[in-house]
Parts: structure tokens; C-alpha cells; sequence
């Protein structure tokens, strides 16, 4: 079964950005990015959408919660600086087909304890803004993980 696991797509620079972090949204090429990731991964008919409550990752799936008639519903376990064993639990808990959008501190160290578990990578490590991590689960138990590029890369 796959999970599907979005670092959302590029925002603005936090150094230019004078509100609250958490408001930050997704600049023009971060819109371009969502809409094209709604595309591709509205193909492999995800089930539910999760997603950090911070604006750039809500945005991140909201064309996708368009595309497929789904909510996208905020967890705060998937926010920066949370702690990567509940991102873990959600992972372990989340039906087939679990869209879930997260941050750069929190994607990476996650990837890397799933592999620190025996699961295998067969791409090479990608941690760009609007990469999808591919994770394949049998059970409680993480077998294989593939990375799509970020559309729009440039």
C-alpha cells in the first residue's frame, strides 16, 4: 500500500516575509507547483489528505482537495519542529492511499528513521520543495520508498 508524503511547494522567503511564519503561503511558482502536484498525484486516487496547518501546505493541497472532492484536514503533528515519532505514528495508522504534506525539518529525518528500519530507498534522496516521498507499507511494516521529483523544478 502506498502513502504519499508532499514537502510542500516553494513560498516565499522567510527572511522577506513580515508576518507570523505559519501564515506564510506559497509564492507564484509554489502555486504553479501545487497545481501541477494535484495533477499527478490526483491520478493515483488518494483517500484522505493531511496536512501541517501552515498556509504554504494547506495550499499545497488544496488544488488536489478540489480535484478529488477530499478535505484537506490540518494535524498539527505534521508542523515544523514536531516530533518525528508521530509523523511516524501517523504513517503507521494511515489507510492506503494517505496524502500527507509536511515541512523541510520533518520530512528528511523522517525518511531517514523509516530507513533506519530496514525500509529500502530505491531513488536517490530528493529533499526539494514539492518532492512527494512514495512509500510503500505492508502492514505496520515499511518496505520500499521512492521520491518524485518537484514538477516546475528550476
Amino acid at each position: 500500500m502506498a502513502l504519499y508524503l508532499v514537502r510542500h511547494a516553494k513560498a516565499g522567503r522567510r527572511s522577506q516575509w513580515e508576518g507570523p511564519d505559519f501564515a506564510r503561503p506559497l509564492n507564484y511558482e509554489g502555486q504553479l507547483q501545487a497545481q501541477a502536484l494535484a495533477e499527478k498525484i490526483a491520478a493515483v486516487r488518494p483517500t484522505w489528505l493531511l496536512s501541517s496547518p501552515f498556509v504554504r501546505c494547506m495550499q499545497t493541497l488544496a488544488e488536489l482537495g478540489e480535484l478529488t472532492g477530499l478535505p484537506v484536514i490540518a494535524d498539527d503533528r505534521l508542523a515544523e519542529a514536531r516530533e518525528i515519532a508521530a509523523v511516524i505514528e501517523i504513517l503507521e495508522r494511515a489507510p492506503h492511499g494517505t496524502v500527507l504534506c509536511s515541512h523541510g525539518d520533518i520530512i528528511p529525518p523522517t525518511i531517514q528513521t523509516l530507513e533506519a528500519r530496514g525500509m529500502t530507498i530505491t531513488t536517490a534522496l530528493d529533499w526539494r520543495k514539492a518532492t512527494v516521498w512514495v512509500i510503500e507499507r505492508d502492514e505496520a511494516t515499511f518496505t520500499s520508498a521512492t521520491v518524485w521529483p518537484p514538477p516546475l523544478a528550476g
